[in-house]
């Protein structure tokens, strides 16, 4: 399972975190907190298609205090910020992995260690950033 422990320092510090649901376990939340970072970790895969009946219902009442982790990120989800944020992931990170791995065919590294994978995510970045300008930049 990935932890969010691997995630350098010297980035910065977002005010919030959106994850998927493999990050999810109470170590990962606990790390976040440590760090000063909110968390909004999906605990499982949302439904698609709701009917309007279940996308206008009233938010559901907070969970307890001795709730599990994993029903309080549930319910943490569920809020109007919570949504706001989880919703961000699909127009930032994700479009631009799937382009990236569908378009530029980039699957696996070839490098080893940090430095290698780095070095060569730097470039796969690169191209996918050259690409865009092409088709972006007029005649």
């Amino acid at each position: 399972m990935p932890t969010v422990d691997a995630i350098p320092a010297e980035l910065g510090r977002p005010p919030a975190a959106a994850l998927d649901t493999g990050y999810f376990s109470a170590s990962n939340v606990a790390a976040l907190a440590a760090r000063g970072i909110e968390p909004y970790i999906a605990t499982g895969r949302e439904p698609h298609h709701q009917t309007w009946q279940e996308r206008f219902l009233d938010q559901p009442a907070p969970p307890s205090e001795d709730a599990s982790p994993k029903v309080k990120m549930a319910y943490k989800l569920q809020t109007a910020i919570g949504k706001a944020i989880y919703r961000l992931r699909k127009c930032t990170v994700e479009p631009v992995i799937g382009m990236i791995k569908e378009v530029l065919g980039f699957r696996q590294f070839s490098l080893r260690g940090l430095a290698g994978a780095v070095g060569e995510w730097c470039l796969v970045c690169l191209a996918f950033n050259i690409k865009r300008l092409h088709v972006l930049l007029p005649g």
